[in-house]
């Protein structure tokens, strides 16, 4: 079981959508994708939960974060051959872990916690709460918005993860990430030709 929530190594620059619910994350990894004419990585754990609550008008159970877990490794390895030089993921196993702390009172499975930790990206996007509340049939505590954005930016800290925060409209957001995926990308490539050339002498 451990081997599926590991990331498959790929050379290319791994960029995550991190923030509480109703944030604005899908909209941006839509509009990145489509920026870089690449592949975005979906959150597993919608589909997964939305099925769960049509068949048995349930909401997320701490049985579910193992089985949801597996199924954003499984996408997120899978989709990751597809990506044209950046991939861009709707979530992360960081993002599982805290929803699980915040949820069951700082209660993560020990296999979680470890892939959470060991998983690597090269920068997290922090999505402000500066966006409307979307009611759905699966997000719950809207009253709670800033408390839950905060264990978010505290997890980035404490785990001392690359990130910058975005905020404002869809046209600001976007030039933020871009100009911070940019310089990744050019400093890849400064250093990728570095290499060549100290090769060749």
């Amino acid at each position: 079981m451990e081997k599926k929530l590991q990331q498959q190594p790929i050379n290319i620059v791994k960029v995550v959508l991190f923030g509480p619910e109703s944030s604005g994350k899908t909209t941006l990894s839509q509009q990145l994708a489509r920026y870089y004419n690449t592949v975005w990585v979906p959150e597993f754990a919608r589909d997964y939960l939305q099925e769960k609550w049509n068949n048995e008008r349930k909401t997320c159970e701490m049985s579910d974060f193992i089985p949801i877990a597996i199924g954003q490794m499984k996408l997120e390895n899978k989709l990751a051959l597809k990506a044209d030089k950046v991939l861009i993921c709707d979530t992360d196993l960081l993002e599982t872990k805290v929803y699980s702390e915040e949820f069951y009172n700082g209660f993560v499975d020990s296999l979680l916690e470890k892939a959470a930790l060991e998983n690597s990206y090269d920068l997290y996007l922090l999505t402000h709460i500066d966006t409307p509340w979307e009611k759905d049939d699966l997000r719950d505590r809207p009253e709670q918005r800033l408390e839950m954005f905060t264990a978010f930016e505290n997890a980035l800290i404490k785990h001392n993860r690359p990130y910058i925060l975005l905020k404002g409209d869809k046209k600001t957001r976007l030039a933020l990430a871009t100009a911070a995926i940019n310089k990744i990308i050019a400093d890849r490539e400064n250093l990728h030709s570095f290499s060549n050339k100290i090769a060749k002498e």
